[in-house]
């Protein structure tokens, strides 16, 4: 060993043979040097804690080594002591053979064997491994971590979650620096967390005897470097993600890495990309004065840059001494990580080699900066012996390099030596703890020539020195290099001088160069930002404003003056349809195509790659254009008498000159909205578009993470179909079936919006200055499938919003209309909202609360209640939640009283508070969230407490959703589409809640209103089915049976199973309800509507049921006189026959049957003139008619009793003869009205009487066909049915007079009186008892004949009581059951869908219309249209059964059935020997009579018959059940189906009406009927309104028909006038002063009512003629309609899929 040597050099000559045999053994090593005090009881138990040997020994030479030569001494007095116990180890000297010598000083100091560059490869490697194996992030060692990775929400990121084990280590930090949150470095374990390897042991649980009390500065848990944890995030992280943790780094002012040693080779990489998206803000000095600041991307920021490495060992923490440096007084904060942070004492494992970098930025405040300027400074870990590549590259970068040591042997000067051609300046900071600093002194002025070293650059650090003086001193120098124009150079330069010392740097990958490479080409052409804006980006300029302009003019009608609505309309149209072919003849200028080329064409990576670039570089461009912009507005504004208009030009110029990614893609987006439109009007071929594929290509950038403009907050618009389409893109990609809840924020502008959503989700909205949201944007991000099912959703769509208030807009006439429009439309599509609100801004504040409260009391109306959350920010006092109780609820009731003024405005009656429109709970739903920097910025750090708030406020969020995801389900993105397009549409109108109903909420109530004709039906076939059984058992009771009690106790029980059947469908709804039906609480409002439908039909059936009962009832008393009087008839002549046999049989010879013949005549004849004359009484029906019409109208005045005395007889009157006459009408009236408006009045009063008399006649006929006796009740329900349709409200408006009634009711009782008569005439010659026997007469003589010739009567009898009794029970039974099942044969077969609601009826009838184009068939609907229902129902019955078997067989099982019960009743019955044939007869009757009501009065000779066997009686009956089967199957067979039909007890039309035709109202306009589907509904409306000429409107001058449509109207500015107005003038758009029962909706796209305007063209002459006008004068554009639009338009409108 060379006498000069000193111990230092001899153990690094060692060191690797020593690692070799130490290794063996190391815990004896450790013991050895603890005993001798060469190491710290915090480095005893830190290097305890590694488990690799090798590693454990290299460390532990490496920490001896950065000791001082005394210690170097005792290690090597240590070794020799150890030879002698410590297995293999040899003397010092014998490792020093093959050992290195000190490099002469000319060699280069970074010349390294090719064997040791592998070796320490390996080791780096091994290295590497083990650290990320420990991290269990081995997986992404080739696989990289991607963002979309990181911002997955699953259940870790939503709990305050402390890390227990090195393997939650990475997740940790990144979520903590996702979220901003300072404390993201922290590594600590959770205290009594294990390793991951095995559980800790817990000191205080040791036994007696071992070492318990030992002297310790830590208490830390096993645990990991954070710059070790830093280095494996970064190695495992792609480009992008590395980009965002760097960025989000700097917003928590953490140094950023510079150098990243690398996996696979010794070098680093510069990591350049990971730093472009940085923007920084600060304000030199030098504009300190003027208030200016500069803003610039931190790679392009040309500063001086100042180094900090270290040489040997050094005891002081160089990281902490920077810290103090770079923090400005009272604002201490830990830019590096050092040794007194948390886990900064634990060993680097891979960290050493990191350059890390920080940044001083001035505020402009030259008594607190710190520096004038902005510097760089950085700061290598590790020595610089091992890391001479990096330390290389700072002598080249830097200004000025601090270089920290405590000595400096011959091999640190041969190492600093080689420098002389440095540039840099070199100061050290020597920390005296050399025992020999008379050597380093020595080597120092040996190196003050070669580095031009001075004697202030010599810091030394000794106890004596002060440590703030010696940060003052250190900063003084900076300050001093900063002054004095020192090299300058930008991180961009920095990665020029990095590839020429060989290192890589990040941003040379081929995929980032390629994609550069386009985006230069693109940027290129860029000069003039809004110039190039102008020119090549020329579809969203005014071409898209002015469309945006012509769209909500379409919706509002504001510019119509005197023009007709429906030209005013084709007039927009034609703008709107210009301006899209204006577009769309524009070619895709040079940048656009190369941008298109780049995002259609390249792979996933260089695109992503490519739009990063666009970003950066567009900003770049845009803020260098603002920064001269925003200069020399400035200097404008401070010239006196500057021209205004100029400062208006240039003002404009900067609202104009931001250009940004989403401006490219917002233009692709208008190249495809042109060929959408050009393809839909027919211009153009579906096979020549060009665009298609976009939608494709902007979907996947969304599942990347892109945002995507929703509203383009510069026109204020959204381009509908690429919206749609993107979005249909996205909804295909990820399998049709993804629920995503909408998350939106809402504030005043520059109030943190952005921020507080990229601190809650790790987005990345813009927020620099000068890049303020415009418009809205949105963003996916991915829930894990954990949350997934709590929260029921896939994804969270965050939406962030252009702020409220914005200055730039308030100059604008409707700029509170702009915010308030945003804001409906986003609060509309929203689950949640937050509305953000900055202290400071109480003004901005309320107005942003008056417009939010105005759009939840909006979608409160349409049934959407989405949570809302308010975020005061700034508010950081603790108490902040209790001290500002009497804040919420002076909050609380500002939102009350703005509720209450906002319902005033949007034309509410009820009384309405905050928590009617909304959820809302002041202490739970108020956060106050502390301001977001820690200090004073540019340096200031994220707040600690602002992460935290807003990472709370996250929590609370997911709690909140987990909580209520089953009340309001998440949205699939089809149905977020249609509310994105209906809202819209909604938000253009100005009157919001009348005009808003889009397909989901149609689509709910379609599902509700289907689901209650169910149960409807349900509830009414129930009720036919008891009062048929009802029916039967009243026909079947014996006279004494039918008291007024029977019908008193039917009441009852009619009342029980109407009650029973109500609630069962009260039940159902609830169900339906409390069930999973989509958009549920859309339709909560209309509720309470079907609740009154159950009542409402409860009452009506009740009334039906009991009029039945009683009409079976007296039916029954009717039967039973006429059979008393039968009986006694029967009995005479069966007496006759009797003696007649007897007679017959004691004469000698035999008679013949001729001779039969006679003597039965002769008796018959006899017989009859014997019976004594009972004819059935005859009643004076007209005189009873007469007298109840004189009841029901004599309270009515003595002019109406004149008109009945003068009237002529009711015989005279027939309903064919009545006419309206002028008398008929209120003359004042008249003389108000006009004469078009008396005609119009003379037409509906027609109309009406027309109605009113066929459905009178209607139930005449019913009646008649009944072959009942007349009752009076009969002309009572006439009276009734007339009484109650006079007094409705429509036919009240018609202003008619008594006269009119009086005459209407003499006309249809006329009419009644001639049936009435007739019918009953018909009972009594039917029901005549001498008539009656007669009909009898061939059954007597067969029975007389059959006993005379004794033959057995059993056949014959069997066969009579099958023919003369089963038969017609049988056929009535048939005739009961038969309707019910129609019914539900039709409800269950195809055509199931057209009555299901009155949308689809509504839709096939429509459709069928215009398949068959008749136009009688138009005028029928339009007129008549509730016979046309009836008429159209009962053809479609006709056409089904007459086409198929089906009713054939729902005959046939009916009867299979019920003779089924009939042969099962006569088989139970046990004859015996004594039983007479009239008692097993009475037997079977008995058995059946719940089923079939079997009259005997056409059976004879029963009794005469009585000595037939009755068991081959019962035998008999059982083939003839057969053949009386077939019978009656045939003669049905041989019936038409309408005589079917009109003999059934339920009528299958009547009830398919009932489900479609609805109220039967019709729109006041266009006589468009009602299509709701509660049936006691407060609201009409249609889906689809119509020209009003087609209701017979014309013009008072021209008498042309009218061609406006009323659902355009309520949005324009035309007037009305019909007799409801008394002839005057009134808005449309206050139509519901006369009208509040109507909402007429705006259609909800110009299509909507295509199908009218092609029939009103098609039939525009046709239907002048029939209306007695002249044709109406159509716009051009009606006539290009074809029949498919026509069609296309009632699908949409209908929302048939």
């Amino acid at each position: 060993m060379a006498a000069k040597e000193k111990p230092s050099e001899i153990i690094q000559k060692a060191q690797r043979k020593l690692t070799a045999v130490l290794q063996r053994d190391p815990e004896a090593v450790l013991s050895a040097l603890d005993s001798h005090l060469l190491i710290t009881q915090r480095e005893y138990f830190a290097l305890s804690q590694i488990n690799d040997p090798r590693k454990l020994i290299v460390t532990l030479i490496e920490t001896v080594l950065q000791k001082g030569e005394l210690a170097h001494e005792q290690f090597l007095d240590c070794m020799e002591n150890l030879q002698h116990t410590f297995p293999g180890l040899q003397p010092i000297s014998e490792y020093l053979e093959d050992g290195f010598l000190l490099q002469d000083p000319e060699v280069d100091i970074e010349q390294v064997s090719e064997s040791e560059q592998i070796g320490l490869l390996q080791e780096r490697r091994k290295a590497v491994s083990e650290v990320l194996a420990k991290l269990e992030l081995q997986k992404y060692g080739s696989r990289k971590l991607r963002l979309n990775d990181v911002l997955e929400i699953n259940s870790e990121s939503l709990t305050n979650w402390t890390p227990e084990t090195l393997r939650d280590l990475p997740w940790h930090f990144l979520r903590k620096v996702m979220a901003l949150n300072v404390t993201a470095r922290n590594t600590s374990l959770r205290c009594g967390a294990t390793d991951g390897q095995g559980s800790k042991v817990d000191k205080e649980e040791q036994g007696i005897g071992e070492q318990i009390f030992f002297v310790s500065d830590t208490d830390t848990n096993i645990s990991m470097n954070p710059l070790d944890v830093l280095c494996a995030v970064l190695l495992c992280s792609d480009s992008f993600l590395q980009q965002e943790i760097l960025s989000k780094m700097s917003m928590c002012q953490f140094a950023l890495p510079l150098l990243l040693p690398t996996i696979n080779s010794p070098g680093c990489t510069l990591l350049l990309w990971a730093m472009r998206d940085i923007v920084r803000s600060w304000r030199p000095h030098s504009l300190a004065q003027s208030r200016g600041f500069k803003e610039e991307s931190l790679v392009l920021t040309q500063m001086p840059t100042v180094s900090f490495v270290r040489l040997g060992s050094c005891s002081f923490s160089k990281s902490q001494l920077l810290n103090e440096v770079l923090s400005p007084a009272q604002q201490h904060h830990n830019f590096f990580v050092h040794w007194d942070m948390e886990s900064g004492n634990i060993p680097r494992e891979i960290a050493d080699g990191l350059v890390e970098i920080a940044w001083y930025f001035p505020a402009g405040k030259k008594n607190s900066d710190l520096f004038p300027e902005p510097i760089a400074v950085t700061n290598l870990h590790g020595n610089i012996e091992m890391q001479k590549q990096q330390f290389r590259f700072l002598t080249k970068v830097s200004s000025v390099v601090f270089i920290v040591t405590e000595s400096i042997s011959e091999r640190e000067y041969a190492l600093l030596s080689s420098l002389k051609e440095s540039t840099a300046k070199y100061y050290f900071i020597l920390n005296c703890k050399s025992e020999k600093p008379r050597e380093t002194l020595g080597f120092l002025n040996k190196l003050a020539p070669v580095l031009k070293l001075s004697k202030s650059q010599l810091l030394v650090r000794d106890s004596s020195i002060n440590s703030a003086g010696f940060v003052k001193k250190v900063q003084s120098i900076i300050g001093s290099l900063v002054k004095s124009s020192p090299n300058t150079v930008s991180l961009e330069a920095m990665a020029v001088m990095a590839r020429e010392l060989g290192m890589q740097v990040d941003e040379d990958s081929r995929e980032c160069q390629c994609a550069k490479k386009y985006v230069g080409e693109i940027t290129a052409e860029i000069r003039d930002v809004a110039k190039y804006k102008r020119e090549m980006l020329r579809l969203q300029g005014d071409p898209w404003r002015n469309l945006a302009k012509v769209e909500k003019e379409q919706c509002r009608m504001q510019g119509q003056g005197d023009k007709a609505t429906e030209d005013y309309k084709s007039e927009l149209k034609q703008k709107w349809l210009e301006i899209r072919r204006q577009q769309n003849q524009c070619d895709l200028t040079s940048g656009l195509i190369k941008f298109l080329n780049a995002v259609g064409q390249l792979s996933p990576v260089e695109k992503h790659y490519f739009l990063k670039w666009m970003k950066f570089s567009l900003d770049n461009t845009a803020r260098e254009s603002l920064s001269k912009m925003r200069a020399e507005y400035k200097k404008k504004c401070e010239t006196p008498g500057g021209d205004r208009k100029q400062l208006e030009e240039l003002d404009q110029l900067i609202s104009e000159s931001s250009l940004g990614v989403e401006h490219f893609m917002r233009e692709l987006g208008q190249f495809y909205e042109a060929e959408c439109s050009m393809v839909k009007e027919g211009k153009k071929a579906e096979s020549q578009r060009q665009f298609i594929h976009l939608p494709g290509i902007m979907a996947e950038l969304m599942l990347e993470g892109f945002p995507m403009e929703l509203i383009d907050g510069d026109a204020s618009n959204i381009p509908m179909n690429w919206v749609r389409d993107v979005l249909t893109h996205l909804n295909s990609r990820l399998g049709g079936k993804t629920k995503m809840l909408v998350l939106t924020v809402l504030g005043v502008q520059s109030t943190g919006k952005s921020t507080l959503l990229n601190t809650m989700f790790g987005l990345q909205f813009a927020v620099s200055s000068g890049r303020c949201t415009r418009g809205a944007f949105m963003t996916l991000i991915k829930v894990t499938e954990a949350v997934q099912e709590l929260s029921g959703c896939d994804f969270i769509l965050v939406i962030d919003t252009e702020g409220l208030k914005a200055p730039e807009l308030t100059a604008l006439e409707d700029s509170y209309q702009h915010d308030n429009e945003l804001a409906t439309l986003v609060i509309g599509l929203s689950d949640i909202t937050i509305i953000n609100m900055a202290m400071e801004n109480a003004t901005e504040m309320k107005d942003v609360l008056q417009i939010a409260v105005h759009a939840f009391l909006r979608m409160e109306e349409i049934g959407q209640k989405p949570n809302c959350q308010f975020v005061h920010q700034n508010v950081s006092d603790v108490s902040a939640h209790e001290q500002n109780m009497r804040d919420r609820k002076h909050l609380l009731e500002q939102l009350n009283e703005m509720t209450k003024a906002a319902a005033r405005m949007e034309k509410q009656s009820r009384e309405m508070t905050f928590s009617d429109i909304m959820e809302y709970d002041p202490e739970k739903h108020n956060w106050y969230i502390p301001g977001l920097w820690h200090g004073v910025p540019p340096m200031a750090p994220v707040n600690a407490g602002y992460s935290e708030s807003v990472c709370e406020l996250k929590k609370y969020l997911f709690e909140f959703i987990e909580n209520h995801s089953p009340k309001s389900a998440a949205k699939s993105i089809p149905d977020f589409i249609e509310w994105v397009r209906s809202l819209w549409n909604s938000v253009k109108h100005e009157n919001f809640i009348f005009s808003f109903r889009n397909s989901l909420v149609a689509e709910a109530y379609n599902q509700l209103a289907m689901k209650y004709s169910e149960w409807e039906w349900g509830f009414r076939k129930q009720m036919h089915l008891w009062i048929s059984a009802k029916e039967t058992f009243i026909q079947n009771q014996q006279p004494d049976k039918l008291e007024s009690d029977l019908l008193e106790s039917l009441s009852i029980e009619v009342e029980e199973k109407l009650q029973q059947e109500e609630q069962q469908l009260l039940d159902n709804l609830e169900n339906y309800f409390k069930g999973e039906a989509a958009n549920l609480n859309l339709i909560e409002k209309y509720r309470e509507d079907f609740k009154k439908g159950a009542n409402s039909h409860k009452r009506e059936l009740e009334h039906y049921s009991i009029s039945k009962c009683e009409e079976a009832i007296r039916i029954r008393r009717g039967q039973h006189k006429i059979g008393v009087i039968q009986s006694g008839y029967k009995e005479t002549i069966e007496g006759k026959v009797d003696r007649l046999l007897a007679e017959c049989r004691n004469q000698n010879h035999k008679l013949n049957d001729e001779k039969l013949k006679t003597e039965f005549e002769k008796m018959w004849k006899e017989t009859l003139s014997e019976l004594k004359p009972s004819r059935l009484q005859r009643r004076p029906v007209v005189q009873d008619m007469a007298a109840q019409l004189r009841t029901d109208l004599e309270n009515r005045g003595s002019a109406v009793k004149q008109m009945l005395r003068h009237a002529q007889d009711l015989l005279f009157y027939e309903m064919e003869s009545f006419r309206i006459k002028n008398e008929y009408f209120d003359l004042k009236f008249l003389q108000i009205c006009v004469e078009y408006f008396s005609q119009g009045n003379h037409r509906e009063t027609e109309e009406v009487a027309v109605s009113l008399m066929k459905e009178c006649k209607k139930y005449i006929e019913e009646k008649v066909k009944s072959k009942t006796d007349y009752d009076e009740t009969y002309c009572g329900e006439l009276l009734r049915m007339v009484n109650k349709r006079l007094k409705q409200e429509d036919v009240q408006k018609l202003h008619t007079t008594l006269s009119f009634e009086v005459d209407l009711k003499l006309h249809i009782l006329g009419e009644a009186a001639h049936a009435f008569q007739k019918m009953h005439e018909d009972f009594i010659k039917e029901n005549e008892p001498v008539q009656r026997l007669e009909k009898l007469k061939p059954q007597y003589f067969k029975t007389f004949k059959t006993i005379f010739l004794e033959k057995d009567g059993s056949q014959t009898m069997a066969w009579d009581f099958c023919d003369q009794c089963l038969k017609p029970a049988l056929e009535d039974y048939l005739n009961k059951m038969l309707g019910v099942q129609i019914v539900d044969d039709v409800l269950s077969s195809e055509q199931s869908i057209t009555y299901s609601s009155r949308s689809f009826f509504q839709f096939e009838l429509l459709k069928e219309l215009l398949e068959k184009e008749n136009f009688d068939s138009y005028v029928e609907y339009i007129r008549t249209y509730e016979e046309f229902v009836k008429t159209w129902i009962r053809t479609q019955l006709l056409e089904r059964y007459s086409k198929t078997a089906a009713l054939g067989d729902m005959e046939k099982k009916i009867l299979s059935l019920i003779i089924g019960k009939v042969r099962e009743a006569i088989k139970c019955i046990r004859v015996a020997k004594n039983t007479r044939v009239s008692d097993l007869v009475d037997t079977v009757c008995k058995g059946l009579q719940k089923d079939l009501v079997i009259s005997r009065d056409n059976i004879v000779g029963m009794q005469l018959l009585n000595t037939a066997s009755a068991e081959q009686f019962s035998d008999c009956i059982q083939p003839f059940l057969r053949d009386l089967e077939e019978q009656i199957l045939a003669e049905l067979k041989s019936t038409d189906v309408e005589s079917k039909l009109s003999h059934l007890s339920v009528k299958p039309e009547a009830e398919m009406f009932k489900r479609v035709f609805g109220c039967g109202k019709q729109c006041p306009f266009c006589k468009v009927p009602c299509e709701a589907g509660a049936p006691s509904h407060k609201e009409h409306f249609a889906s689809v309104h119509r020209p009003q000429g087609l209701g017979e409107y014309r013009s008072l001058h021209t008498k042309k028909l009218d061609y406006d449509i009323c659902s355009s109207d309520v949005v324009g500015n035309r007037a009305f006038q019909n007799s409801d107005t008394e002839g005057k003038y009134h808005p449309y758009k206050e139509y519901r002063d006369y009208y509040p029962d109507w909402n007429i909706q705006p259609d909800p796209s110009i299509e909507a009512s295509s199908y009218w305007k092609f029939v009103f063209h098609k039939f525009n002459h046709q239907f002048a003629k029939q209306y007695n006008a002249k044709p109406a004068d159509l716009p051009e554009d009606w006539g290009t309609i074809t029949k498919e639009e026509a069609l296309e338009s009632i699908k949409q409108v209908f929302n048939m899929k």
